[in-house]
């Protein structure tokens, strides 16, 4: 597909798109991309409140985290995935994270479109921020789907050799712990759901081999793109936030 891009990283044969996610989703070619990671919205921005560095923070991060109903959660989420499942390669996989407030919805969808549920990793944070309430547990984990068409043909790739080695020759489980997003890798800018980039070099490594195409539809400030460059793979990172794609530029033109 020829399509102007809104960064061009001429080394790799990648670039970030400013342009509607799902406007860019349609003109992809069928069958292109290798992996799929998507930390879609997780549609919080209700008017609440949070903890961030011991101070009360609005939860409220734009336009973008907000919908209107259940059923259009559902539809939103249904549409960008079947859009997803038509350029993912046939041996291709998918990797989705979210919170509770809309990872149910993400597994029904996939489950809707065609997709099969190869795992469900549970990411658990070792430093989450305090439960102000205190009429809850205090949220510490969010969930990452990993899944595959559900075609039987399908042969998705998993390196079990690499991610045994890393887990100190033991099979790796279903539970990733960490911390969140340290301060270094927010050097250029802040993006209010930024992953850290351990956890994507994990997706990353375990699911996909050097000159592989990785896409990121909702792609923020770039880690799923500033990990794959690291690791030697092809990206593309879709995002309508001007400002977030040239935190990410900053960032990708920094990877060592």
């Amino acid at each position: 597909m020829k399509e102007k891009a809104y960064y061009c990283d001429e080394n790799s044969h990648s670039k970030l798109v400013l342009a509607d996610t799902f406007n860019y989703l349609e003109k992809i070619d069928a069958e292109s991309i290798d992996m799929i990671f998507a930390d879609p919205p997780y549609f919080l921005s209700n008017g609440g409140v949070s903890n961030s560095g011991g101070k009360i923070v609005s939860v409220d991060k734009g336009n973008w985290d907000k919908i209107d109903s259940l059923e259009k959660k559902h539809e939103f989420n249904r549409r960008w995935i079947k859009l997803s499942k038509r350029i993912l390669k046939p041996n291709g996989t998918i990797w989705i994270s979210g919170s509770l407030h809309n990872i149910y919805s993400v597994g029904m969808a996939l489950e809707q479109e065609g997709f099969k549920i190869l795992n469900n990793i549970t990411w658990q944070k070792t430093n989450p921020p305090p439960n102000l309430s205190c009429r809850y547990f205090t949220h510490s984990t969010e969930t990452i789907l990993w899944a595959r068409k559900s075609d039987k043909s399908a042969r998705h790739q998993f390196n079990y050799k690499i991610m045994k080695e890393r887990n100190g020759g033991k099979q790796m489980k279903d539970v990733w712990t960490g911390s969140l997003t340290p301060k270094r890798e927010k050097t250029w800018g802040k993006h209010p759901t930024q992953k850290p980039e351990y956890l994507l070099e994990q997706i990353i490594l375990s699911s996909t081999s050097e000159g592989d195409l990785v896409l990121d539809p909702f792609v923020g400030s770039g880690t799923t793109c500033v990990v794959a460059k690291d690791l030697g793979r092809r990206y593309i990172g879709i995002d309508e936030n001007k400002s977030y794609l040239d935190l990410a530029i900053k960032r990708l033109e920094n990877v060592k």
